[in-house]
């Protein structure tokens, strides 16, 4: 059984939630609105290559390099 709600603010539940994940009576994984999230940014992201150019992933990909770099050095 998989609990996607968020933690409660409340330390009593709080203490309940910590006790049933350690024995196991609720998992804590992802949510799945984070998983969908992800596997919509890396579909985008591959729809992003296909339609760029060779010389147009090459500029971006110097102008990151270039950012890294000067992140680096201030």
């Amino acid at each position: 059984m998989t609990d996607k709600r968020k933690r409660p603010r409340d330390a009593n539940l709080l203490a309940k939630r910590i006790v049933d994940i350690a024995t196991g009576d609720v998992d804590e994984t992802e949510s799945e609105k984070t998983t969908q999230r992800r596997k919509a940014g890396e579909k985008g992201a591959k729809a992003r290559a296909v339609a760029l150019t060779p010389e147009q992933r090459s500029e971006i990909a110097q102008i990151a390099a270039q950012t890294r770099w000067k992140k680096a050095t201030d």
